[in-house]
């Protein structure tokens, strides 16, 4: 039966062409809804604000602020050269760029520019109502806001552009700071983290080490402070760092977090370690007198292997105690006592200090350090690691072993972390000091402060001293090893020097280690002058005592200053002398723009005082 004697054939092409503008009607009807421009840029509300990174008063480190990304559909734009004269000025992209980007776009989806302002989104609508351009969005995306530009940066860390930390507390805080879908703090705003951080002694110290890498031209400075007391880092200087206001074009060296990562022998530094182990093992006591006469020579049965048979000193010491070896830095003395001591109970104790591991900073990563088992040991090891050589350390190591002399005897946790507040303000969490391990007796570590301070008074540390605190110190100087591992480099050195005050009642430890300083190496040259000067900085700071400090007259009359954050109403106050730090939270609002340009006060303001607030407007700060 042929199909054509049922169905007439005029009906099919009648049916047939029906269907065909059905679909055509339907497919344009589609198509228009979904290629529609849109009147103005759509924009996607944030939601949530990741919490702020303040220091350890409430200055701001780091806060949220919103951001937009601008794109188009290419299809939609029609008078491409109308399209881009117009947008050019607003983005800041010139016509030829912003041409060339669209023209050579592979997709009919582009990004013309991310990150743009409040104050450029609020162009670009108004543009785009004006103009009637069609095709554009915007998206609006978390980011943020480094006020203090490359102060902490290493601590602080960078936030990337899907909006989740590179680097930093940033990284390490991220579900902290931007709590994720489906845990405790979601419903809400982020965490703010408080660090342990005090910005004024980051900085104070921060000036120090640039003038230190400055003037002994070195590859690059470390230097520490801790709260003796609690474990908390006060400052966390790492020169050279990031400036988080440019860190996508920030160098590798930059980046590098060299008191997590770095590791290095600490030379001499490592002395007291290796004294107050000796000490409360019994292998010797402050009595005991040993002769040097510059070099410590093993004895022929112990050089099985090869390899220098000597230790030297710089010169011949003779009659020293224990707390002679320390004053002067005596690698000899230092040896003789190192050889009488069973291997096994030395390594240990340098273990219980907490060499060899991690200390668990609330940082991303961090180096274990380079210490061999006893059954790798060379005749030697024991004696060159009593003086701070083959073994490998990191500044968190030594900050954190020398909380034992000022704890009586007990290492405390090293932190980053003061305060963390939820989004009403309530605190969730506050730092309390973590005890460790009993190293050796609050004796052992009384007595070796002492012979630190003999260090500090006309030693190898005098010029760390201090007028009118008594303070603990000792350097150090190491060779550096060569990039191949095959012995010390002649020319390459790490200068250090380690600073404990008030001695009587510790209250601050510092610590600077200056990486390859060029011409002078020595770490009393070198890095005790730095620990001095911080000393005293921060001695005024927090109103610190000092023997026979003078009396000091005045009048009674205190000059007034602003106290409190700037806030700004209708019309722009004058600003004159208003201190940075009052200026801050002038950086979160998004219905103006706020440029600050350099540090202190503010010397020169536009627009002038007097003048309206009006939305978009830019407001212009000279600070000296």
């Amino acid at each position: 039966m042929e199909l054509n004697t049922f169905i007439p054939k005029k009906r099919i092409i009648f049916f047939i062409g029906f269907l065909i503008l059905f679909t055509a009607v339907i497919a344009v009807k589609y198509a228009r809804v979904m290629l529609a421009p849109e009147s103005e840029p759509r924009t996607v509300i944030k939601i949530k604000e990741r919490g702020a990174i303040v220091d350890r008063n409430g200055k701001i480190l780091a806060a949220a602020t919103t951001l937009y990304n601008l794109s188009v559909n290419i299809t939609l734009i029609g008078d491409i050269n109308r399209f881009v004269n117009i947008l050019s000025p607003i983005i800041d992209v010139s016509e030829t760029a912003l041409l060339d980007k669209i023209q050579n776009s592979k997709s009919h989806f582009l990004y013309l520019k991310k990150k743009l302002s409040e104050n450029e989104k609020d162009m670009v609508k108004d543009a785009t109502r004006e103009y009637n351009l069609k095709g554009l969005r915007l998206e609006a995306t978390a980011h943020r806001i480094y006020p203090e530009n490359e102060l902490a940066s290493t601590v602080i860390g960078y936030l990337g552009d899907d909006g989740k930390g590179l680097a930093g507390v940033e990284y390490s805080l991220q579900n902290i700071l931007s709590p994720p879908e489906g845990t405790a703090g979601a419903e809400g705003d982020g965490y703010t983290v408080a660090l342990t951080l005090d910005a004024s002694i980051q900085y104070m110290l921060q000036k120090i080490a640039e003038q230190t890498k400055k003037t002994s031209q070195a590859e690059a400075v470390i230097f520490l402070a801790v709260d003796a007391k609690t474990g908390e880092i006060l400052a966390y200087i790492n020169e050279p760092s990031a400036n988080l206001a440019h860190f996508s074009s920030s160098t590798e060296a930059e980046r590098f977090d060299r008191p997590a990562y770095f590791i290095y022998e600490p030379g001499s530094v490592f002395k007291i370690f290796s004294m107050a182990a000796f000490l409360d093992l019994g292998t010797t006591k402050s009595s005991d007198i040993y002769t040097c006469d510059a070099q410590f020579i093993f004895r022929a049965k112990q050089m099985t292997e090869k390899g220098s048979n000597v230790i030297r000193c710089l010169r011949v010491h003779g009659q020293v105690t224990p707390r002679d070896i320390i004053k002067f830095s005596c690698n000899d003395g230092m040896a003789q006592i190192a050889d009488k001591t069973e291997a096994s109970a030395f390594a240990d104790r340098i273990r219980l200090f907490g060499f060899g591991k991690k200390t668990g900073i609330e940082l991303p990563g961090e180096a274990a350090g380079l210490f061999a088992p006893v059954s790798a040991w060379s005749a030697r090891t024991k004696h060159t690691i009593a003086i701070g050589q083959e073994i490998g350390v990191t500044t968190l190591q030594i900050m954190q072993a020398a909380t034992a002399f000022t704890n009586q005897g007990k290492t405390l946790k090293l932190s980053l972390i003061s305060e963390i507040r939820d989004s009403s303000g309530k605190t969730v969490y506050r730092h309390k000091p973590k005890p460790l391990t009993q190293v050796v007796s609050a004796q052992t570590a009384k007595t070796v402060l002492s012979y630190m301070q003999t260090a500090a008074d006309d030693g190898t540390g005098s010029r760390a001293s201090i007028k009118g605190v008594p303070i603990a110190v000792k350097t150090g100087t190491a060779q550096m090893a060569e990039s191949d591992g095959r012995g010390y480099s002649a020319t390459d050195y790490l200068s250090s020097c380690i600073g404990i005050f008030p001695v009587d009642d510790p209250q601050i430890i510092l610590y600077m280690a200056v990486i390859r300083p060029v011409g002078q190496t020595y770490g009393s040259l070198v890095a005790a002058p730095a620990i001095s000067e911080a000393a005293n900085a921060i001695i005024d700071y927090r109103g610190m005592g000092r023997t026979n400090a003078p009396n000091v007259t005045h009048t009674g009359i205190i000059p007034q200053h602003r106290q409190t954050p700037v806030s700004l109403g209708t019309v722009m106050p004058d600003l004159s002398g208003t201190p940075k730090r009052l200026l801050l939270n002038l950086l979160t609002r998004t219905d103006i723009t706020v440029k600050l340009t350099g540090d202190g006060y503010v010397t020169g303001q536009s627009p002038a005082p007097g003048t309206p607030i009006v939305k978009g407007m830019l407001i212009e700060l000279t600070l000296e």
